[in-house]
């Protein structure tokens, strides 16, 4: 199942795997992930939710004892790999929906992993491969749903729909395979004829696989393909799209992080939740207080209160795309480093390394860095506001020059500027 951002593929692939967790039934289902934030997310706030629910009705439940069941249903996919590789029997669970099916590992990483990890030196099946092969182990009938962020792939060693597609072709070929339409698009396939290896009889293709329109931003559909096209760097359609999604949903920018943290303040209404964001490789953003490399804890920060110092309402701990992605906010403000930057008309991307920034060269590391904004960009509901830092011209790693070129980008294109 694809999906623009915010469509809903992970609330979908949730009701599934509950609908089809009951322990009286021989058939179960289980939602896998290996997004670790997600996963403590869903389970702590589904617990939380029961837990008040129950005392509303007068019954008293421990969180505990929800915790355990949800845990049952929600579980992290290299758990769920490492108890198969321990059995050779085949699972529980009969259907299996894998969250964030593109972020599964690749051979070469599976491989480096089991190896220095648990001490099985020729284990030799990417992530993929090696669990389409656990839930081949059933009799009679199995079932794998992969819901699929297009643009996403956001680390190193996450292979991709191709694995999966290409483990199928390679070692299942007797599997039936039930695709998107959509899943030709270029941010599914990153230019490779992926479905070309899958036997014409085992291949169906099903518009209603691909989910179009986002449910998190609901003020505007748009603006996942606004986010697209602006990192695409393509002005006319950025333009084009800005012009619409303007009109509902509020999607604006400031040099000054006190102004952003003001605005973002004012907008949001009752209990709606903002937070601040950046760019795991944001790491000069120092300065103005603020370090991606200081670890948050993804569960206060998303469910907490507005009393409590960690959640995401004090705007003091940055999340990064690795917290973030699968998740949301009411409201966003993206601080922009020069990891990223527009210049001469195109991106730049930089890493930084030692103490100054570097070209990042390689095709799939550059994919990477794009992917970490989109996610960024992808996560409020109702509206977002970036926030471009004026740089430090007695800075070399801050130079005014990195920053002022993203905002003149910005600008051009119609964003409107907060002061």
């Amino acid at each position: 199942m694809t999906g623009v951002p915010g469509a809903g593929k992970t609330l979908a692939g949730l009701n599934l795997a509950n609908s089809w967790h009951n322990s009286d039934e021989t058939d179960h289902a289980v939602f896998l992930s290996g997004n670790g934030p997600l996963v403590d997310v869903l389970r702590e706030a589904l617990a939380r939710n029961e837990v008040s629910t129950s005392k509303t009705k007068g019954e008293k439940i421990k969180k505990t004892a929800i915790l355990s069941k949800t845990k049952a249903f929600i579980q992290n996919i290299h758990h769920f790999r490492d108890d198969a590789i321990e059995s050779t029997n085949p699972p529980i669970e009969k259907i299996v929906v894998f969250d964030e099916a593109q972020r599964a590992w690749t051979l070469e990483q599976t491989s480096k992993f089991m190896k220095t990890k648990k001490g099985k030196a020729h284990f030799n099946q990417s992530e993929p491969e090696f669990l389409i092969g656990v839930m081949n182990r059933h009799k009679g009938w199995a079932v794998i749903i992969c819901l699929i962020g297009g643009g996403q792939e956001i680390n190193t060693g996450e292979a991709g729909i191709q694995e999966w597609l290409r483990a199928i072709s390679k070692s299942y070929s007797n599997w039936d395979v039930y695709v998107s339409n959509k899943l030709t698009d270029s941010e599914y396939t990153q230019g490779n004829d992926i479905l070309c290896n899958i036997t014409s009889n085992k291949l169906y293709i099903n518009n209603d696989l691909h989910l179009s329109v986002s449910i998190r931003s609901f003020r505007s559909e748009k603006v996942a393909a606004f986010v697209k096209s602006m990192l695409d760097n393509d002005y006319a359609m950025s333009q084009k799209h800005y012009e619409t999604i303007s009109k509902t949903y509020p999607f604006v920018m400031s040099r000054n992080i006190n102004a952003a943290k003001r605005w973002i303040k004012k907008q949001a209404r009752g209990t709606e939740r903002y937070g601040i964001v950046a760019s795991s490789g944001a790491v000069r953003l120092k300065p103005i207080g603020y370090n991606v490399r200081a670890s948050i804890n993804p569960v206060y920060w998303f469910l907490n209160p507005k009393d409590d110092v960690r959640s995401s309402f004090y705007l003091e701990d940055v999340a990064t795309e690795f917290d973030v992605q699968g998740l949301e906010l009411d409201w966003v403000c993206l601080i922009w480093d020069a990891d990223l930057r527009y210049m001469a008309g195109d991106w730049e991307l930089k890493h930084f390394k030692g103490s100054s920034w570097q070209e990042v060269n390689s095709t799939e590391a550059r994919q990477y860095l794009k992917n970490a904004y989109r996610v960024l960009l992808t996560r409020a509901r109702q509206g977002i506001i970036i926030v471009i830092p004026e740089g430090d011209d007695e800075d070399y790693t801050r130079l005014s020059s990195f920053y002022d070129g993203t905002y003149e980008y910005f600008k051009k294109i119609g964003i409107q500027e907060i002061t």
